[in-house]
Formats: structure tokens, C-alpha cells, sequence
């Protein structure tokens, strides 16, 4: 198990800053603020978040591509980083494999020599012998189905190709933890949606423990067995894809994880894990399971689009249903996403294809009350 205790890195202003601010003293900026998290065994856990959040500067920190200014990081029993002790393993010490954005892959080599090189720059007591060399290049390369291109030149590969051959060669040493950089990022739409099940199914076939930095939420949410969600430097919420989706812990969690429909309400009533709350719409009942708010408690009401149940008849067999008139609709493929204003506030509802209601046309809509979720503080 991988655990990363208190991980900070900081910057200082640069010196032509620093001069300027003599008098205040240096300025430091924190690219990673104070992170815990630990990774378990056979585990694929996800750093999400956007641009700048400090995902990529946490993986490179455990990498040993990057020194942070503070915390620890261990593998097992094996103290990889410790600022307080002055312990800090080189990169090619902690013994992970890695795939960068850019795959990185050497354009003068084989398919078969890039899969190869590392095994053959190890250290002379630990490094393979020639036949081990080649029967563990070719059995990765099977794995990854590039077995019949092990001759090709690596630069004949195709993209999708070349992120499977980055994949491999971080395979091939047998890491005891696998970091993956934004790897799908460079691949078009539709490939990008099939290396995503590719990529699970090996990381389960071979039980690899695996961290992977992405900004895509669908990615994350389709990939991984936990998520960690990161703004300005700090984990705002771990969890279970389903639970980050439909629980998110903050408003920021909530906005950056798909689409959400957000309205501020107080609270009237908390009856067990029944909560009602007022807002502009009128009243809106929610079942909140875990730490409901209190009579009084501001919260933000949270509602995913495809919560939403549109209708041109009055169900009145729920606790909250709203009537509004339809702005604008849009048909996606898959859904019909339907903008709806309800009072001062609009409304997004997606739908199933079939549902074909025009702008103008009077609406109601319906939300159960599992489907509700509060932020706290509004």
C-alpha cells in the first residue's frame, strides 16, 4: 500500500519578485497543499481535477521527479520521501513504472528495443539475462496485443498503438506501482473511449496498483475504484465513483463532476433522513442518509439533469414537482437535454430520445427525493 502523508510542494516568487518585495518578505505558492491519501493494493485510484490543482506535481512528488517541500510518502514499509528525515530515494530507486502524456517513446527503436531498454540499463546484479529479457518483452507485448509488431519501428505505430507500447514498457519491470500522466490525452474522441476499457481491463487481469492523473471526469469516473477530486493543492473529497457523482462533498466537487442544477435553499424540517427544504422553486424534499443538516442550516441544493423527470401532465404522486415553461431543447443522440424555466431560475432535465417536447410548451417536473443531494453552506 502506498501512503502520502502531509505532501506539500511551495514555491518562492522569482527573484525579480523577491527584490520588489524585499520589504514583506518572500512569497511562497503552494502547487500541493498538505495531501493524504493511500493507495491499496490492486487498487486503480484517480487525482482529478483541473488544470493547475496540483494533480501532476503530486504524482511527479511520488515519482521522485519533483522534491516537496514537505511530508512522506512510503510503499509498504519503505520510506520512499521523508522531509523531516532528509530521506529522498532517486526516481530510478523506487523501482515504478511510469507512461507519460507524450508516451515518450524512442523513434530510433523497434517496438521490441523500446520495450526492452529498460530491462537492459538495470543494474548489472539485478538485471535479466538475454533469453529472460525477450521472453518478458514478448509476453507483455502480447498482453497488449502488439505481439505481431515487435520488429515494426516504433514511429509505423499508430496512436492508439503507440500509448499501448508506453504501456508496456512501463510493464515490463514488473513495477510495484504504476503512474499514468493524462495517457489518453492525445488520442481522438473514440479511441480515447476504447483505450479507457483497455486500460481497466489490464490494470484488473494483472492486479496492477496503479495512480492516474486526469482532467476528464468521464475518464475517472469510468476507470477508477476511488477518486480523489483536488483544487488549489488540496483534496476536496475521496470517494467511489458513484459516490463523488451523487454525494459530492463541496460545491466545487458538485460543479466539476458532470453537470448539476444548483439552488440555494434553507432548511425547515429534518424528519430522520427526510429533510425539507425552502427555496425560490417552493419547497423541496430531500433524503439525505449521511450527516443531514440542521432546522435553519443554509444549504445548496444539487440536482443532476438526468434527475430530473420532464412531463407535459401533472404527476402529483411526488413531493416536489415544479411547472415551468420549456426555453430550449437540444438532442444530443443518446438524450434530449431540455433547458426548462421555473420561475426566475432554468432548469436543466435531460431525457431518453423519444421525448420530444418544443420550446413554449408548459412543463412539470418531477425529482424524487434520493435523488436530491445538499452541499452544506450555501
Amino acid at each position: 500500500m502506498l501512503t502520502v502523508e502531509s505532501l506539500a510542494k511551495s514555491y518562492e516568487d522569482s527573484p525579480g519578485r523577491r527584490s520588489r518585495r524585499a520589504a514583506e518578505g518572500t512569497t511562497r505558492h503552494f502547487a500541493v497543499d498538505g495531501v493524504d491519501f493511500e493507495v491499496h493494493d490492486g487498487e486503480l485510484f484517480t487525482l482529478l481535477g483541473p488544470s493547475g490543482c496540483g494533480k501532476t506535481t503530486t504524482l511527479r512528488s511520488i515519482a521522485g521527479l519533483e522534491r516537496p517541500t514537505k511530508g512522506r510518502v512510503t510503499l509498504g514499509g519503505r520510506v520512499l520521501f521523508d522531509a523531516g528525515k532528509g530521506i529522498n530515494l532517486k526516481a530510478n530507486s523506487r523501482g515504478f513504472g511510469m507512461v507519460f502524456q507524450s508516451y515518450a517513446i524512442w523513434p530510433h527503436l523497434s517496438v521490441f528495443k523500446n520495450v526492452s531498454f529498460p530491462l537492459e540499463v538495470m543494474p548489472r546484479a539485478s538485471r535479466p539475462g538475454r533469453k529472460e529479457i525477450e521472453e518478458r518483452v514478448e509476453r507483455v507485448l502480447d498482453v497488449i496485443e502488439l505481439g505481431s509488431y515487435a520488429r515494426r519501428p516504433a514511429t509505423k505505430l499508430s496512436g492508439g498503438q503507440q500509448q499501448r507500447l508506453a504501456l508496456a514498457r512501463a510493464l515490463v519491470t514488473q513495477p510495484e506501482l504504476m503512474l499514468l500522466d493524462e495517457p489518453l490525452s492525445n488520442l481522438d474522441a473514440k479511441l480515447r473511449e476504447t483505450m479507457r476499457f483497455e486500460l481497466k481491463r489490464l490494470q484488473r487481469e494483472l492486479n496492477l496498483t496503479a495512480i492516474y492523473v486526469t482532467h476528464d471526469q468521464s475518464e475517472a469516473l469510468v476507470m477508477s475504484n476511488r477518486i480523489a477530486v483536488m483544487d488549489k493543492g488540496r483534496i476536496e473529497q475521496i470517494g467511489k465513483p458513484r459516490e463523488i457523482y451523487t454525494r459530492p462533498a463541496s460545491r466545487f466537487v458538485a460543479e466539476f463532476i458532470g453537470t448539476a442544477n444548483f439552488i440555494e435553499a434553507t432548511v425547515l424540517s429534518v424528519t430522520g433522513d427526510e429533510v425539507v427544504v425552502d427555496c425560490a422553486q417552493g419547497r423541496l424534499v430531500a433524503r439525505q442518509v449521511e450527516s443531514p443538516p440542521a432546522v435553519g442550516d443554509s444549504v445548496l441544493v444539487s440536482i443532476r439533469p438526468e434527475s430530473v423527470d420532464i412531463s407535459t401532465t401533472r404527476r402529483g404522486d411526488v413531493p416536489t414537482e415544479w411547472t415551468g415553461t420549456v426555453v430550449t431543447r437540444a438532442f444530443m443522440g443518446d438524450v434530449v437535454d431540455h433547458i426548462v424555466a421555473v420561475g426566475k431560475q432554468e432548469i436543466h432535465c435531460r431525457s431518453n430520445p423519444t421525448v420530444s417536447i418544443q420550446p413554449g410548451t408548459e412543463v412539470h417536473l418531477s425529482v424524487a427525493p434520493e435523488k436530491v443531494t445538499l452541499v452544506p453552506g450555501a
